[in-house]
C-alpha cells in the first residue's frame, strides 16, 4: 500500500545529513590528480556539490573518498571551512549502492529519524535552489525517496526513469540493462536523490548486483522501496544542463565556461562594468569592489581583491592580488603584490610575490618588482 503525503508545516523539519559520493578514480581525466579535485574557476570540483547544499538545513556531510582519498581529504578540510564533514573510504569500488551505504557510517546515529541527501562528487553546476527544492518535494510528499531527474532530448547512457500510472517512480533502469521501450523514456536519473534514512540503509542491503556491470547500484533502491509499497516521488530539474556529471577534460572546460557565465553575471549585477564579458575570467574566489571596470583580457585568480573604482586591463592578469581603490593597470601581471589606492600601473608591469606599492605610486612603462618600495 503506497503511502500518503505527510504535513511537515506542524512541527520543526526532521533532521538533514548528506552524503557526497566522491570514491572514483576517473580515469578520463588522464590525470594523477584525484577527479574531485580538478579545479573550476580556482576552486575544487568538489567544493561545488558541497556548495549546493547552501540552500538547506544540511547538519553534516560525509565525503566518500577512494582513489587517493588522503590528499582529497587534506584539501577538502582547507576548503570547507565550517562545514561539519567527515571523511569515509571505500576501499573497494562496488558500485553506488555500496558506497552509498559506506558513506551512511560516517553520518552520526542520533540522526537516524531524518532525512539523507545522496549526491555525485562532480556535479559542479548544480545550484542551491535546486537542492532545496528537492528537499522540500520530498518532505512535502512524504515520500521514502526522491530523485532529481531530467528530460533529455538524447537519453542515451543514462538511467531510465520508469514512472507508474499514479506518476510515482516504479524503478530506474540502467541504459546498459533497458530494453527498446525503456530507452526510449526521455526522463533521467540524474544520481541525486533525498530519502528518508531509517529506510535507505536497510533496502540498501537488499541491493544485488544483477546487472551488466556486476555492481550494486544505488539506483535499485527504487524499486526495493516501491516494490515493498512505499512510495517514490520524482521532481524534474527546471535545468537539466546543470545535472550533468563531469568525466573528462572536454566537460571540464564546459563548466569551467557556465561556472564563469554565472560569476560575471553576478559581477555585472554587484555594479562590476565589463567591456567585453566573455574575455574576461574571474575565479570564484576573488572578490571585485562597485565601479570596477574590466577591460578584455584581465584574469583575476585565487584570492585577488580589486578595491572600488578600479579599471583593469587590457590583458592583466592577477594572482592572489590585492589592489586598493582608483587604481589604473593596464597590460601587467601581479602575483601575490599589494598596490595602495589611486596607483597607476603599466603598461607591461610586472610584480612578484612580495611587491608592494604604496598609494598614489605611478610606475612607468615596464616596471618590474619583487619587492616593497
Amino acid at each position: 500500500m503506497n503511502e500518503t503525503p505527510t504535513d511537515t508545516a506542524a512541527g520543526p523539519p526532521p533532521p538533514l545529513a548528506a552524503v557526497v559520493l566522491a570514491a572514483g578514480e576517473g580515469r578520463r581525466m588522464q590525470s594523477s590528480r584525484p577527479k574531485p579535485l580538478h579545479r573550476l574557476c580556482g576552486r575544487p570540483m568538489l567544493m561545488y556539490v558541497i556548495d549546493s547544499l547552501a540552500g538547506t538545513d544540511t547538519s553534516r556531510v560525509a565525503i566518500v573518498v577512494g582513489h587517493k582519498g588522503d590528499r582529497v581529504a587534506k584539501t577538502m578540510l582547507e576548503h570547507v571551512g565550517d562545514v561539519a564533514v567527515d571523511f569515509v573510504e571505500q576501499r573497494v569500488q562496488r558500485g553506488t549502492g555500496d558506497a552509498a551505504l559506506v558513506g551512511l557510517v560516517g553520518l552520526p546515529d542520533d540522526d537516524d529519524d531524518g532525512d539523507v541527501l545522496v549526491l555525485p562528487g562532480d556535479a559542479p553546476l548544480l545550484r542551491p535552489e535546486t537542492i532545496a527544492s528537492l528537499v522540500d518535494h520530498h518532505r512535502r510528499t512524504g515520500a521514502a525517496a526522491t530523485l532529481l531527474t531530467a528530460v533529455m532530448d538524447d537519453p542515451t547512457g543514462y538511467g531510465r526513469v520508469i514512472r507508474s500510472g499514479d506518476g510515482s517512480v516504479e524503478r530506474v533502469v540502467e541504459h546498459a540493462d533497458a530494453d527498446a521501450d525503456e530507452r526510449a523514456v526521455d526522463e533521467i536519473n540524474t544520481s541525486i536523490y533525498c530519502f528518508r534514512r531509517n529506510l535507505l540503509a536497510p533496502a540498501l542491503r537488499r541491493v544485488q548486483p544483477d546487472n551488466a556491470q556486476g555492481e550494486y547500484y544505488l539506483t535499485d533502491v527504487v524499486s526495493v522501496l516501491s516494490g515493498t509499497g512505499h512510495r517514490v516521488e520524482a521532481l524534474v530539474a527546471f535545468d537539466s544542463a546543470e545535472t550533468q556529471g563531469v568525466n573528462d577534460r572536454v566537460q571540464l572546460a564546459a563548466a569551467e565556461a557556465e561556472l564563469r557565465r554565472r560569476t560575471n553575471e553576478a559581477l555585472l549585477r554587484s555594479g562590476v562594468t565589463m567591456l567585453d564579458p566573455t574575455s574576461v575570467f574571474v575565479d570564484t574566489t576573488a572578490r571585485v569592489g562597485q565601479d570596477v571596470t574590466l577591460f578584455p583580457g584581465v584574469i583575476l585568480q585565487g584570492a585577488t581583491v580589486v578595491g572600488d573604482g578600479t579599471e583593469l586591463g587590457p590583458n592583466t592578469r592577477l594572482v592572489d592580488c590585492t589592489v586598493g581603490d582608483d587604481c589604473v593597470i593596464e597590460q601587467s601581471t601581479g602575483r601575490s603584490a599589494r598596490i595602495g589606492d589611486r596607483c597607476t600601473v603599466g603598461p607591461f608591469a610586472s610584480l612578484g610575490p612580495g611587491a608592494e606599492l604604496a598609494s598614489d605610486v605611478t610606475t612607468g612603462p615596464f616596471y618590474t618588482a619583487d619587492t616593497a618600495t
